[in-house]
């Protein structure tokens, strides 16, 4: 069969999760409650004998800035109560923070080719002035994710991140994409989940 032989860095990407993981940690970015699957898929993987060597650490975004300390306590103590074994645990108080020029930069770039007339009907697949306007929080919440992302988890075998959900007939697929996208590019490998709000933990009393 005739074609271009693959090269050697696809060919170890292919490979990658069959071999055995350097010593290293598993980023789990909880971003909202959805019934647990993205504490447990990456608990589960670090159970695994090529994982053994990964150690779980939990990110997690606070609701109050000035109970900080309490959020952590409570969020320690449902971590211990799911038995869900970790090395460190982190409460992010700055997710409302305004993101630097230069995120705002690299967002702006990613999306050039995608932009269109507000009138124009495209099937919801390039990104109008208007919606990015009505999205801009939106927006600015996932570009101040990819910098605490750089910030914190460049070094990690995987980040495990819970996939935020948009709004249907509201966000264009090309504006959710982009957003994937922001958070995604230029990390190590990253595993989006969704879960349906149904708990996959049990409670230990």
């Amino acid at each position: 069969m005739d074609g271009n032989p693959l090269s050697k860095s696809i060919l170890n990407s292919l490979t990658q999760f069959q071999k055995k993981q350097r010593k290293g940690v598993i980023d789990v970015w909880w971003l909202y409650d959805d019934g647990g699957l993205t504490l447990l898929l990456p608990y589960i993987i670090s159970t695994r004998s090529n994982w053994s060597d990964c150690k779980l650490r939990v990110f997690t975004l606070a609701n109050k800035k000035d109970e900080l300390q309490y959020e952590q306590r409570n969020m320690a103590s449902l971590l211990s109560k799911f038995r869900i074994d970790y090395s460190d645990l982190k409460i992010i108080s700055d997710i409302t923070k305004k993101p630097s020029d230069e995120t705002v930069s690299f967002f702006d770039n990613l999306i050039k080719d995608l932009k269109c007339a507000d009138e124009e009907d495209d099937m919801g697949v390039h990104v109008s002035e208007y919606e990015l306007l009505a999205m801009k929080d939106k927006t600015n919440r996932h570009l101040r994710l990819r910098e605490l992302l750089l910030e914190n988890s460049t070094s990690a075998n995987l980040i495990v991140m819970t996939l935020p959900m948009p709004r249907k007939n509201v966000v264009t697929a090309g504006l959710y994409m982009a957003w994937l996208e922001t958070m995604s590019r230029d990390m190590p490998p990253f595993l989006f989940v969704r879960g349906n709000q149904q708990s996959v933990l049990t409670f230990y009393s």
